[in-house]
């Protein structure tokens, strides 16, 4: 059993902790291997009632995401074969804890991104702090927001889901709230309270997340709520940057703030992402999701633009990726199409 993640009982509660406070609680496979096993046996254990996802007290970040240097490690060196297995048996996690029937409360007190996104967002719990930063930040790694990002981002209103998706932006807590993405908000200075009171009362969980706590502060991003809708509405890539683009014209500097953080990312992954959320809305059952997004990501690994975007902006950090294809012009209907054509059958994603 890895010492990464914490498995323990307190009374009626299993409680999971992630512990690799270094790398600000990423997950590694063995990690998702101990998550997995113990909701497998908790969820047969009729005196547990109900789960806490946390992470190490007093360490910075709830979870920063996935092992990305191992995922780099097997693209350029295996072939990615690792790295699929990697984000195979991390998607399963993800839908197990999905479909669990009992209450898992996520404390997403601090970093939550890519990777914690997916253990998080899951759950039917997800509380946030004043110190909660949740972005997915794949598009800037030539990645996209996979572990069943594209089931949630797509399903926020006002193409929310949309601009996380292609910008990497980070919301605070009170933006998380607002969005919907969390389903409490709670000052960090009381969570080992709340922690013990849903140990007394796992059946009231609702009732002791929304006892009086405080006013969340303003959602920043309610501001920018119409330009959202109005410059990221389509699926079509290039007609968001003309949209953006036509507004700098007039003088508008968000929308030259957007531009610009836009031509940091991958032309592919940005397209990736937006065919992604369109085909997820669509969809009634969380596995086909997955199965479509192993299906992205057995892909996309191998793709030139995952190693170099890790390169520039993680290992290097020069921030100067080269990516391939260079422009979204360069990015086919073809080249995307065989993104997300279905593997063999025996290389399908499978749940648990």
């Amino acid at each position: 059993m890895t010492q990464d993640v914490l498995i323990s009982t307190d009374g009626p509660v299993g409680r999971i902790t992630l512990n690799r406070p270094k790398a600000l609680h990423a997950l590694t496979l063995e990690m998702c291997h101990a998550m997995s096993a113990a909701l497998k046996e908790w969820a047969q254990d009729d005196a547990i009632k109900a789960v806490i996802l946390d992470h190490l007290e007093g360490t910075r970040g709830f979870c920063a995401g996935g092992d990305i240097a191992f995922l780099r490690n097997s693209a350029l060196n295996d072939g990615g074969v690792s790295g699929r297995k990697f984000f195979h048996d991390e998607y399963q996690l993800n839908h197990q804890m999905f479909t669990y029937e009992k209450p898992i409360v996520a404390f997403m007190d601090g970093i939550t991104m890519g990777g914690g996104v997916g253990i998080a967002l899951p759950c039917q719990f997800r509380v946030a702090t004043e110190n909660t930063r949740l972005a997915m930040p794949e598009t800037g790694i030539g990645l996209f927001p996979d572990v069943g990002g594209g089931w949630y981002l797509s399903r926020l209103g006002g193409r929310i889901g949309q601009f996380l998706a292609l910008t990497g932006a980070r919301l605070d807590g009170s933006e998380c709230l607002w969005a919907g993405l969390a389903t409490h908000y709670v000052p960090a200075e009381i969570l080992e309270n709340i922690k013990a009171r849903i140990v007394e009362k796992p059946d009231r969980i609702r009732g002791v997340l929304s006892e009086p706590v405080g006013t969340p502060p303003d959602a920043r991003i309610e501001a920018n709520a119409v330009n959202i809708a109005r410059h990221f509405a389509s699926d079509r890539y290039e007609d968001i940057l003309a949209s953006l683009e036509a507004a700098i014209a007039d003088g508008d500097e968000w929308a030259e703030k957007e531009r610009d953080t836009l031509g940091t990312k991958s032309p592919q992954t940005c397209k990736v992402a937006l065919r992604q959320l369109a085909e997820s809305k669509e969809l009634t059952d969380f596995a086909d999701n997955m199965r479509m997004e192993y299906r992205i990501a057995s892909r996309v690994l191998t793709r030139p633009d995952f190693a170099e975007g890790v390169r520039a902006v993680i290992t290097d950090k020069t921030n100067d990726p080269n990516w391939d294809p260079a422009t979204p012009a360069e990015v086919s209907e073809e080249l995307i199409d065989s993104i997300f054509a279905p593997l063999p059958a025996s290389e399908e994603w499978k749940p648990l």
